[in-house]
């Protein structure tokens, strides 16, 4: 039972770190600290992706499931969560274009914002 709810943990993480490196970037909008944070994250999984690795959740989410009687996954996260179910396999590249897309317009975004803020700050008086 440990060590379903732990599987179950590490697939919640996993989804959360996907949807932060998709749209982390428009995060550091408000909170600008953030970007930092998500350059990172970002940076990991254009990594697992081009490198064609297997990211270390995956590994942790197959070592729960071992350790629970099950199966471990047969491919990676993406193919078995994503792909074929969020979208048709057939459009991979396409959605990988586009998650790309969105980190790099929410980046291009965060300077516009950055400069405003800088501006704002400089205009007003003290």
């Amino acid at each position: 039972m440990g060590y379903k709810v732990l599987t179950s943990a590490i697939l919640v993480t996993h989804f959360a770190y996907l949807a932060y490196v998709v749209f982390g970037g428009f995060i550091a909008w408000r909170w600008p600290r953030t970007v930092f944070a998500h350059l990172v994250a970002a940076g990991w999984g254009l990594y697992v992706i081009t490198a064609q690795m297997v990211c270390p959740l995956t590994y942790a989410e197959n070592w729960s499931r071992r350790q629970a009687g099950e199966a471990g996954l047969s491919t990676g996260f993406i193919d078995q969560y994503i792909e074929g179910v969020l979208y048709p396999e057939r459009y991979t590249g396409l959605m990988q274009a586009l998650a790309v897309t969105m980190v790099v317009a929410s980046y291009v975004g965060f300077a516009v914002v950055t400069v405003g803020r800088r501006r704002r700050r400089q205009a007003s008086p003290r």
